[in-house]
């Protein structure tokens, strides 16, 4: 009998039960669908995280102040002022060769206002180096030079989220801002970097780091009351790095062999790394959940198939007696196990990537399909199809057909 008058007869069978056929696949269909859904998302959720890092620039380290007492206890992170203006120009120096950019970052919320409106932001106080690091640029004006980055000139840089509440209805550039009072003149506008782990990047606004000092610290002391951002010539570099900077860091403050840091230095790469571990290893857990309700729904298939087998027992008789051998029956009912694993695998993968595109639009993540996983999970339903199929085609092949003819409904 050829393979063309085996589906045929396959389909045929299906259809006349496509009710059960369809229940039947509805197993394969949410097995593959919630593989795919998983995985693509397992993939959006990395993705999401990666750039959440990106956005604080390539290759940073993040430098703060160490934690000092107050009246017996531990202020906390930052509480100690140990971290000098010094200490920046010695890091700035070249010394150490894995250095690429060093930025200061002070950082004040207040309240800023223009013409048209007012709005409480982060004003930060950095220099040019600053915007390497973060690998920021203006989408209008420009952003700070060598010159203007150290100086006390008053002048700002908005982000995007600023402009929308100061100037919902004009161009900001050359424009006037009052920040605690004082006129800044508007000189750029960033691009767009959304959100990131501390929250809204685009609501900021930069200033000069000596006019951050001078108006808003009100103070020209050598500590930094910030941070300080290190950008390294290679990520691979960052523990070497790490070590020389608080070796130098230590010999600069004069600490001893038995006293704490009174400094901290952050790697934001290592917490991306254990964000993204993490998703991996919710993905893998939830793709093996899948991956069961897979073998259910092949289960649900060999036992449709058993009960297909019982119900044509005496159709099975009639195409023996007429010549059909064992070889022909099994190869139908393989077909049509195979038809319904293949069929739902099709279905499933639709459902997956709706569910992916659904799941990528709620979470505001990037909309990933993965095309190896697919063809995979679709391999594999073919292969339950096989597998579950294959017990219940042996069966029928075996039946006698003087008992199946005799055989009564």
């Amino acid at each position: 009998m050829s393979l063309l008058t085996t589906l045929s007869l396959a389909w045929r069978a299906l259809w006349r039960s496509w009710v059960r056929s369809l229940l039947t696949m509805l197993g394969i269909v949410f097995g593959i669908g919630a593989v795919i859904a998983m995985v693509a998302s397992g993939q959006g959720a990395q993705q999401s995280v990666r750039e959440v890092f990106q956005s604080l620039g390539t290759n940073v380290l993040i430098i703060t102040n160490g934690a000092g007492p107050s009246f017996g206890a531990s202020g906390g992170a930052g509480s100690r002022q140990s971290l000098t203006w010094t200490d920046l120009s010695r890091l700035s120096s070249g010394e150490i060769s894995s250095i690429r950019w060093v930025a200061p970052v002070l950082q004040t919320r207040t309240q800023i206002s223009s013409e048209e409106s007012n709005w409480n932001t982060s004003v930060l106080g950095s220099t040019a180096d600053w915007f390497r690091i973060r690998n920021w640029t203006a989408e209008r004006g420009v952003v700070f030079d060598e010159d203007t980055g150290r100086s006390t000139a008053k002048i700002a840089i908005l982000g995007q989220t600023v402009v929308k509440q100061l100037f919902p209805s004009s161009d900001p550039i050359g424009q006037t801002v009052r920040i605690q009072g004082q006129p800044y003149e508007v000189v750029g506008v960033l691009t767009s970097k959304g959100q990131g782990p501390m929250g809204d990047n685009d609501d900021t606004v930069i200033i000069p780091v000596g006019t951050h000092r001078q108006k808003l610290e009100k103070g020209v002391a050598n500590y930094i009351r910030g941070q300080i951002l290190v950008s390294m010539t290679s990520d691979e570099l960052a523990e070497s790095t790490m070590a020389a900077i608080t070796a130098n860091l230590r010999d600069w403050h004069k600490l001893a062999d038995a006293d704490e840091d009174d400094f901290r230095i952050r790697n934001p790469a290592e917490f991306a790394k254990a964000q993204q571990q993490s998703t991996e290893r919710i993905a893998t857990l939830l793709a093996l959940v899948a991956a069961v309700s897979l073998f259910v729904g092949g289960i649900g298939v060999m036992n449709i198939m058993l009960v297909s087998v019982i119900e044509r027992t005496r159709e099975i008789g009639i195409r023996m007696a007429v010549g059909a051998r064992p070889g022909d029956v099994m190869t139908q009912f393989l077909v049509e196990s195979m038809s319904l694993a293949l069929l739902g695998g099709v279905l499933g993968l639709a459902l997956g990537a709706l569910a992916a595109k659904y799941m990528a639009g709620y979470f505001g993540w990037k909309m990933f399909f993965p095309a190896t996983t697919a063809a995979v999970a679709f391999l594999v339903s073919g292969g339950v199809g096989v597998v579950f199929g294959l017990y219940p085609a042996i069966r029928a092949s075996r039946l006698d057909p003087i008992t199946a003819l005799r055989y009564e409904s």
